[in-house]
């Protein structure tokens, strides 16, 4: 009897708007503002095309918030495109996108950025490693990369600490995982404003660093242009997230007007924030210099951080631990925000009969996707033993943008499938708007697919990333067979009882 009560709870809607917009943001902001310009400068050599490469791919995402915002406005349920995708096409769709989701997507996002955070706190402790004979244990699979479990054991015992830890916050409730995310965004946001402010009065920096270029040092065999899009790749990755608050919309206070004004509301603090800090980059560290410091970093097998020389120049010796703090306060907001969000897709799909269906409890007293959580966590953490998230992530930022393009997509196919719907948003300049998103992402995937056969036929990288993605997303279509083999089954044996 109690399972059965268990069953038909459903999650309740407690987040308000603030809540929500924390939680937009913080599941975007994380390590990746800190670490990728100094990459994107080797790539370009020039200020003003860094610049146009955060202001463009700002204005896609901005653009693909808002014509998500329009679907996000007829079906505030939880499970974002999940949901949308089983509306706008078929149940196939949807359950793709949530296989994904689950296999890496969210999964292996979550894994990144808590070593990301594990790895932050090295900078003030070591952690503890194995012998040399445990580290070189590696299981090989074929295509997918190498497993080494025992390789930085305790690095990866602090990350799956905090993510087990996360889980559990989320898992009493969802008030005190909106709690955490308020706080830490709201810290993050400080830290970031702190360094741009400290860095114009007190860095010592010029404005002619502005128009200080270079010929770009990692602009590989490709053109310029293929150069700028390799580079929003990267920018891309720091404003990937986006999406991830759509995720919650049935647990969202008046998620019809809330959920769209979310959406809105955080791309404009996410992009005015990501421009600010790269404007105070540049105008410590001229661009030629970046790059020069990124290439010699990486030729040494270091990684370069450009804001921790931007902090040294205002905060001297203390600026590498400052932004190490810096980058810790800002990966533990986004794993909370990724771990509670992520959790309502396999809870959705779960209660359409897509995923086992004790994963779509709600738990009696907390009224939170408990199962949901810990499946998520267990695998999470299984990703961070293995050592491939990275690998895995790559493969399907690609397959990503796809589902980006089909949720804009969307729109236009709801404004014809569904013409009465009650939309209370409606995206701005339609069809242009969605259109434009669309053949964005359509010509952002074709040279993402062109840089990566190119890369792989030079042997600079084993396979063929975007098309690896492809191949891990149809890897879900015997679940999809089986869930719905199951789902028949079980309706031809309730209609014999009836």
């Amino acid at each position: 009897m109690e399972k059965a009560k268990t069953s038909r709870l459903n999650l309740i809607p407690q987040i308000g708007l603030i809540t929500a917009i924390a939680y937009g943001v913080g599941s975007v902001i994380g390590s990746g503002i800190f670490k990728k310009p100094g990459l994107m400068a080797a790539q370009l050599g020039s200020p003003i095309l860094l610049i146009i490469v955060w202001l463009v791919t700002g204005l896609m995402t901005l653009f693909g918030a808002l014509s998500i915002a329009e679907i996000a406005s007829i079906f505030p349920r939880s499970g974002g495109l999940y949901i949308y995708f089983t509306e706008c096409y078929n149940r196939l769709t949807g359950y793709l996108y949530g296989w994904a989701v689950f296999i890496v997507i969210q999964t292996g996002s979550i894994a990144s950025i808590a070593y990301v955070f594990s790895d932050s706190l090295g900078y003030f402790f070591n952690f503890f490693r194995l012998p040399a004979s445990w580290e070189a244990i590696a299981l090989h699979i074929p295509y997918l990369g190498v497993i080494t479990p025992f390789m930085f054991f305790g690095l990866k015992l602090c990350t799956i600490g905090l993510v087990l830890f996360l889980t559990f916050v989320n898992y009493l409730a969802v008030s005190l995982g909106g709690a955490v995310q308020v706080i830490f965004t709201a810290l993050k946001i400080g830290a970031i404003l702190a360094i741009v402010v400290f860095a114009f009065l007190f860095g010592g920096g010029s404005f002619d660093n502005f128009t200080t270029s270079s010929l770009p040092l990692k602009a590989g065999d490709g053109s310029m242009f293929l150069a700028f899009i390799v580079a929003m790749s990267g920018a891309f990755w720091v404003y990937d997230g986006w999406i991830n608050v759509t995720y919650s919309a049935g647990e969202i206070k008046n998620p019809k007007k809330n959920l769209p004004r979310t959406l809105f509301y955080s791309a404009l603090i996410y992009i005015s924030i990501y421009l600010l800090i790269n404007l105070a980059y540049i105008y410590i560290i001229p661009v030629p210099e970046m790059a020069h410091k990124y290439v010699a970093a990486e030729e040494s097998g270091q990684a370069y951080l450009v804001a921790t020389d931007v902090a040294g120049s205002f905060w001297g010796k203390w600026g590498g631990a400052i932004i190490a703090i810096a980058i810790s306060v800002s990966t533990f907001g986004t794993v909370n925000g990724t771990i509670m969000l992520s959790a309502r897709v396999y809870f959705a799909m779960a209660r359409e009969g897509l995923f086992p269906r004790r994963i779509g409890e709600v738990h009696p007293r907390f009224r939170t996707p408990a199962r949901s959580l810990f499946i998520q966590g267990i695998w999470t953490s299984l990703l961070v033993l293995s050592g491939t998230f990275d690998q895995l992530t790559d493969m399907l930022i690609f397959v990503s943008w796809i589902f980006y393009a089909l949720g804009a997509l969307g729109v236009i196919v709801l404004r014809k499938k569904m013409p009465d719907a009650p939309r209370t948003y409606r995206v701005w300049g339609y069809p242009v708007l969605p259109i434009v998103f669309i053949i964005f992402s359509l010509v952002f995937l074709g040279f993402t697919l062109y840089s990566d056969i190119t890369s792989y036929a030079q042997g600079k990288t084993p396979l063929i990333n975007s098309l690896m993605g492809v191949v891990l997303v149809a890897a879900g279509i015997p679940g999809y067979l089986y869930w719905n083999w199951k789902n028949k089954k079980r309706a031809r044996a309730s209609s014999k009882i009836t």
